[in-house]
């Protein structure tokens, strides 16, 4: 998927909500363990409730992959459910040596159709490259995250007097375009988005981190929003876990749709 593609999406939706499929077996309501495959069954219908109110959906590839063979089941057969004209997410913040990101490369995009992963920098160019070689497909750099611990390296101050995250961003803006690349910056750092536009200002930014995390959304698009929009912004257990009874995809519904029409205020 292009970036034309996207922001068409935002305008159609009036939307740039990403919705985490956080699935976790042991919190989906227990009548749906009666199913073959009951987080695939969790997913589907939560894709059927939402799949008009959002752009994108971000499979969080640890929960499947700590249930084994089955969770890959679970995972391909979500990818393979989800709309084409729906933006997808891997997200596994991947990043090796070259020649082993080769192969998360072709697992994600290839294997799985994925359009985007998410990939950890801190290994340099050739832990990226690999990702950037496939034509319509993204890597989403992990930038600026919103977890407590990201200031035990991401805020280092440098002797250049900039801070490692800055760098981290303006090196690795370098190596693609803002046509394949984007950045994970985390909603609760909204006063710092301002100064990551003007570093990245025509990057397409995912934000993880309203909702359960406490990022403020008006926050994120006052500092965020570019003229193609440019961020879209990810709700997961909010969303998803909003019920835990048989209207739960109702329910996420209705939380999803509170989104949407405050970020259609915007578009």
């Amino acid at each position: 998927m292009n970036k034309a593609e996207i922001i068409a999406q935002i305008r159609s939706k009036k939307s740039f909500l990403c919705i985490g499929l956080d699935t976790d077996i042991k919190r989906i309501p227990s009548f749906l363990l009666d199913y073959k495959d009951p987080v695939f069954e969790f997913n589907k219908r939560i894709i059927d409730a939402t799949k008009d109110l959002c752009v994108a959906y971000k499979p969080n590839i640890a929960f499947y992959e700590a249930m084994g063979v089955n969770g890959w089941k679970s995972l391909e057969k979500t990818i393979k459910y989800i709309p084409k004209n729906i933006f997808t997410i891997a997200d596994a913040k991947r990043g090796d040596i070259g020649n082993t990101s080769k192969k998360y490369a072709e697992t994600f995009f290839s294997t799985y159709s994925f359009d985007a992963i998410t990939v950890a920098p801190y290994m340099g160019i050739d832990s990226v490259m690999p990702f950037l070689e496939y034509s319509n497909k993204w890597t989403i750099i992990l930038g600026l995250t919103s977890n407590k611990g990201s200031s035990s390296f991401q805020n280092l101050n440098l002797e250049n007097g900039g801070q490692l995250y800055k760098e981290v961003i303006t090196t690795s803006s370098k190596w693609g375009s803002h046509d394949n690349t984007m950045y994970v910056i985390g909603a609760t750092q909204a006063k710092d988005l301002k100064e990551i536009r003007k570093l990245i200002p025509n990057h397409f930014l995912l934000i993880p981190g309203i909702g359960a995390q406490g990022g403020n959304l008006d926050n994120v698009i006052k500092n965020g929003l570019n003229n193609d929009v440019g961020i879209l912004v990810n709700s997961s257990r909010g969303i998803i876990y909003a019920g835990n009874d048989a209207q739960f995809a109702s329910k996420a519904r209705d939380t999803a749709s509170i989104i949407q029409r405050h970020m259609a205020k915007y578009l």
